[in-house]
């Protein structure tokens, strides 16, 4: 049984839709990222099975960054030693996002290979979250737990993650091409007193548990998140929460540029600086550009502030 579930979910390009099922403890989202998507792909021409695991990525990490209880960033990588080298999604708590991928140069990526076969050849790739906190306490470090990337796809590794790391049960359906990312987020909440769960509320896990496996990957591209939820869970009593917006952001600044370049060292700076006459950063997010010569370098190093650390460090090309 839905609760008002027409008049709850707006039409909107980019949704991030809340639910919660009656008298048990599930909790789950529906993501759907448009316009933010395209925005993304804008700054560079990535393949085809790229994009598949760049816009999965960008809708896990909308779905996770959703149900934190801190003002801050959730940084999703994926570092491999296969033609893709690097995968990187940020998102805020106010759902702002921002991905980029480094592929190795020159590297041929044909359309349908998974994820082990582009960032796990060797055995070597990792999984990494970092959540970092906007306004952090004297002394107080962002947070960083690595795995290795144990799954076949970015949802199976999630869900290794989410079980090992944080001791949640945890459901995730992603597809993503090259017009949207859309998923879908389950996740049975702890009982209180680490005492086991009811067998009701276990069977209504697995219940919904089995009906989100019945989604195909071109259903999920293809249907919207009202028609994905009266489809699946028409029978269940839900509750659904007013629906948030994700968009595009960079944080990207030329103060942070600055900071990233202080921490390099004078006498890395001088010496990139003789060779290039100035430095010209790139941000791999966004595309914008950041040019430093002799003066704004040497003016860097004025102030005794500390650097800032930037996650992760924009290029830095001639």
């Amino acid at each position: 049984m839905m609760n008002n579930l027409s008049n709850t979910i707006e039409a909107t390009a980019d949704t991030l839709q809340k639910f919660m099922v009656e008298n048990a403890p599930v909790r789950g989202e529906f993501v759907e990222i448009s316009s933010t998507w395209k925005q993304v792909q804008a700054r560079s021409d990535y393949p085809a099975a790229v994009k598949t695991l760049l816009g999965e990525m960008l809708s896990a990490a909308a779905l996770l960054s959703a149900n934190l209880k801190f003002n801050g960033v959730i940084v999703m990588q994926i570092h491999g030693d296969g033609p893709v080298r690097l995968l990187v999604v940020e998102c805020d708590s106010e759902l702002r996002l921002r991905a980029t991928a480094k592929m190795v140069e020159g590297a041929e990526i044909v359309d349908g290979a998974n994820l082990q076969q582009l960032v796990n050849v060797e055995g070597n790739g990792r999984f990494a979250i970092v959540l970092d906190p906007k306004d952090k306490m004297p002394g107080q470090q962002a947070y960083q737990g690595i795995v290795p990337l144990d799954g076949d796809s970015i949802a199976t590794v999630i869900e290794n993650y989410m079980q090992r790391s944080e001791q949640l049960d945890t459901k995730l359906w992603l597809a993503a091409d090259s017009s949207v990312a859309r998923g879908l987020l389950l996740q049975k909440l702890p009982t209180e007193g680490g005492i086991d769960a009811p067998a009701d509320d276990l069977e209504t896990w697995n219940r919904l548990s089995m009906l989100g496996a019945t989604l195909q990957t071109e259903e999920l591209l293809n249907t919207n998140i009202e028609t994905l939820m009266q489809r699946l869970f028409w029978e269940e009593t839900i509750r659904v929460f007013p629906p948030q917006h994700p968009q595009f952001h960079c944080s990207c600044t030329r103060e942070k540029v600055g900071n990233m370049l202080k921490i390099l060292g004078h006498e890395e700076i001088n010496a990139a600086l003789e060779e290039l006459g100035h430095l010209a950063v790139h941000c791999d997010f966004c595309g914008e550009s950041y040019d430093f010569d002799k003066i704004d370098c040497a003016q860097l190093f004025v102030s005794d502030a500390p650097a800032e650390t930037v996650i992760p460090a924009p290029n830095t090309r001639h």
